[in-house]
């Protein structure tokens, strides 16, 4: 018998009348011949974290992020250097990891993969020591996301309405990145330093990242990026905006961002304060993560 706990936190997303049915429908549909439930609701932020560190501490085979892509960070912080398992029930906004990892958006399916799944080991990234699972970056996009997380209302259609209200006035930025066998200037509408290769909702920043390479992708959106935007947008969803003439991608493991002035900067979507200068990187099979099992 394993130990699972399921950490859920009860306001992210849009789904909180289904989270309150959550106990029952785990009970039904996970396996306990195999797993042992622990069920417990966030109360504040930065719980989560606290909550996955004690139960890896004690062991625990597997702990559930239930929520977006915030809560999946806050439970992966608890977890990463340790053998026990990241898992998500995706109720979420974007679900960015979870779609990347490949867990359905049915909760249904999703509590049932739990019961033929195997840990596997994954890559996460530090922004001055900030953990990101997912993606960070700064320029438009980490604007947007600070308007969102303002925003009294969440889901796909809040997001592109923040889109839409800042698009034609927003001013690039000139940025410089520095590696090993890397020293660019850019000019970015945005930049997003991604392990995973989307930020939620299938839209594919980054479509060749993986989060067992080792490294991550460093997705620099030109300034002119606006006279493309329909095209960019369809790319987006069709997993093929590396390839527009107004996206330069490169992979490093360790690099410095330099920015002009200090700046809107986004980890897993959730806006944070960071100085100009940020050392971002990728921490090599740092955290183990519950997938379908492949037989």
């Amino acid at each position: 018998m394993k130990n699972i706990a399921f950490i859920i936190n009860p306001i992210s997303g849009t789904q909180q009348n289904a989270k309150r049915k959550l106990p029952k429908l785990i009970d039904k549909e996970l396996d306990h011949s195999q797993w042992l439930p622990n069920i417990v609701f966030t109360e504040y932020a930065g719980h989560a974290t606290e909550l996955a560190r004690q139960f890896a501490v004690m062991g625990f085979d597997a702990v559930v992020a239930v929520g977006g892509d915030g809560t999946v960070n806050e439970v992966a912080q608890g977890l990463r250097d340790t053998q026990t398992a990241l898992a998500i029930l995706p109720m979420g906004s974007g679900n960015g990891f979870a779609r990347h990892m490949q867990i359905p958006m049915s909760l249904t399916r999703a509590i049932q993969l739990l019961n033929h799944s195997e840990p596997i080991r994954c890559d996460y990234g530090l922004a001055n020591d900030k953990m990101f699972v997912t993606t960070c970056g700064t320029g438009f996009d980490a604007l947007i996301a600070d308007r969102f997380a303002g925003s009294s209302k969440r889901g796909l259609k809040t997001y592109i309405e923040n889109v839409l209200k800042d698009l034609l006035t927003y001013k690039s930025q000139t940025y410089h990145i520095v590696g090993q066998d890397l020293d660019i200037t850019h000019k970015a509408f945005l930049v997003t330093f991604a392990n995973a290769a989307q930020w939620g909702n299938d839209a594919f920043i980054a479509p060749k990242a993986s989060v067992q390479d080792g490294k991550m992708d460093i997705c620099m959106m030109s300034s002119s990026a606006l006279l493309g935007a329909p095209g960019l947008a369809l790319r987006l969803f069709t997993k093929s905006i590396d390839n527009s003439l107004f996206m330069d991608t490169v992979k490093a493991k360790d690099v410095m961002l330099y920015r002009e002035e200090e700046a809107p900067f986004h980890i897993d979507g959730d806006p944070v304060q960071m100085p100009k200068d940020i050392h971002i990187r990728i921490v090599e099979d740092g955290i183990s993560v519950l997938v379908e099992k492949r037989f």
